[in-house]
């Protein structure tokens, strides 16, 4: 199990990474997260939610992606509460509070799912989730020591030495863990280095004096993980355009923003160059197309878009012949009006859409969660991606759908067709559709291949893994 002493430490790259190595030696592999939150979700081929990551990790092990893979994911509403999914399905809801308590009823159902997850493997790889070091939150844990110690899973602890303080990170780790804690951590890894790694051979000794705890590999920084989709929204305050694309595609980053990996084909075309706007900035002028995400909680984050300005700047952008595309809650935002009757999101309200599709929103308790397989008639090109969301659409742009899902119309397009919307997360990863949309906005044809590039930062990373950790890394000390 590898836990982290902080957030974003790039346990689950390692985790990826570590799933394509055990692959490629011919073993059965297989991820787990007892709890993930984050509103990066996906379609497990079984059916039902499950963290994006998890469904990277899948990926990495060449295997369906199951729900018992990530059996607790919270998806956060507000500041304050989450949507609760429990082996994929909507279990409930619950505030930051009332969550510590909850997690004692979860823990059944996280060890049916590891066992399950086990049955089918040779090695099981486990991601922690936040701080091994949050003691406030040890009672009931689920997500870091208090499910290693109950499974009896050696622990791996990751510190990100590109952030600074890893040495007292780790140290301090070691300090605070209760001793039946400390004695599941196996050793340690310092991950995102960059230069010469002997230069932290002094750092390494330190840590093993103060800790006991023996060093299995200092990880440089793999610049191949750029090529994988992120996990939390955390990483967008990092992210910033390249600066020289042909066509510069704003995105507007949502206090919500759920499964922004959707961006992810784009920014790997040599010609565009995506630009997440932050509160407080403005659409830019030069910006050829705006992509408004999906949102876990629609109502609120239309009421943020406007508060930023970013209506009227939208506004400007169409009235200048810029193209705008919305995908699941930006498809409802961009209506005339969207209602929650049943305050599914909150209090009971209707409020009024943005105006740039004819279309009306009306959120119900029916969630759709499925896999799908489109075709968009106006590019005629097939599409495969998936459906993650509330609420029944419907106006007279709903005549010009987007695309055909499984045989049902699907989105809407504007008069002129400049703006459109759609419920399929996953469009831009169909590398026919991709390229024929950039074309139509007056980009070449790339040729980029966004699945097989994804597959092969996986294969790269591992490989460099290979000849990285220690031969007494847990689980992997054989070799072939």
């Amino acid at each position: 199990m590898l836990q982290g002493t902080g957030s974003d430490v790039g346990k689950t790259v390692l985790v990826a990474g570590l799933c394509r190595l055990a692959s490629n030696r011919g073993l059965r592999v297989r991820p787990f997260k007892p709890q993930n939150m984050s509103n990066n979700a996906a379609v497990a081929d079984d059916g039902g939610e499950i963290g994006r990551a998890q469904w990277l990790q899948a990926l990495a092990c060449r295997t369906p992606a199951s729900v018992h893979m990530n059996p607790v994911l919270l998806k956060p509403e507000s500041e304050t509460g989450s949507q609760i999914v429990v082996q994929g399905k909507v279990w409930g809801r619950a505030g930051a509070k009332d969550y510590q308590e909850t997690r004692r009823q979860l823990l059944e159902a996280v060890f049916e799912s590891w066992n399950v997850v086990r049955a089918d493997a040779d090695i099981v790889v486990v991601e922690g989730a936040g701080s091994a070091a949050e003691i406030n939150l040890r009672e009931n844990d689920i997500a870091n020591m208090g499910f290693a110690t109950r499974a009896g899973i050696p622990v791996v602890l990751v510190g990100d030495i590109d952030r600074g303080g890893v040495i007292a990170s780790i140290v301090g780790t070691h300090a605070v863990l209760a001793e039946e804690d400390r004695r599941m951590v196996a050793g340690y890894l310092i991950n995102k280095f960059r230069g010469d790694v002997s230069l932290f051979d002094d750092g390494v000794t330190a840590i093993t004096r103060h800790t006991g705890w023996p060093c299995f590999g200092v990880i440089p920084w793999l610049s191949e993980a750029g090529r994988l989709p992120p996990e939390d929204s955390v990483v967008l305050e990092r992210m910033v355009g390249a600066g020289d694309g042909a066509l510069i595609v704003a995105v507007p980053v949502l206090d919500r923003i759920a499964n922004f990996d959707d961006l992810d084909p784009l920014n790997a075309e040599p010609e565009v160059e995506v630009r997440y706007i932050r509160s407080g900035d403005s659409i830019p002028r030069d910006a050829g197309l705006v992509i408004i995400p999906g949102s876990k909680s629609t109502i609120a984050d239309l009421a943020a878009f406007r508060r930023n300005g970013w209506d009227q700047d939208l506004a400007a952008h169409v009235r200048r012949g810029g193209h705008v595309a919305g995908i699941c809650g930006g498809y409802q935002m961009l209506g005339r009006l969207v209602r929650d009757p049943a305050g599914i999101e909150g209090e009971p309200a209707s409020v009024e859409g943005l105006g740039l599709l004819d279309i009306e929103t009306t959120m119900d308790k029916t969630k759709a969660v499925r896999n799908s397989h489109a075709h968009c008639q106006i590019f005629d090109a097939d599409l495969t991606g998936y459906e993650i969301h509330l609420g029944r659409t419907s106006g007279p742009d709903c005549m010009r759908p987007f695309s055909t899902i499984d045989g049902r119309p699907d989105g809407a397009v504007s008069q002129d067709g400049r703006v459109f919307g759609t419920y399929l997360h996953g469009l831009f990863a169909n590398d026919a559709f991709r390229q024929r949309y950039l074309s139509r906005l007056g980009l070449s044809h790339s040729g980029v291949n966004y699945t097989a590039m994804v597959d092969e930062a996986l294969d790269s990373i591992a490989e460099r893994l290979e000849t990285l950790i220690s031969e007494d890394f847990p689980g992997f000390s054989q070799r072939g």
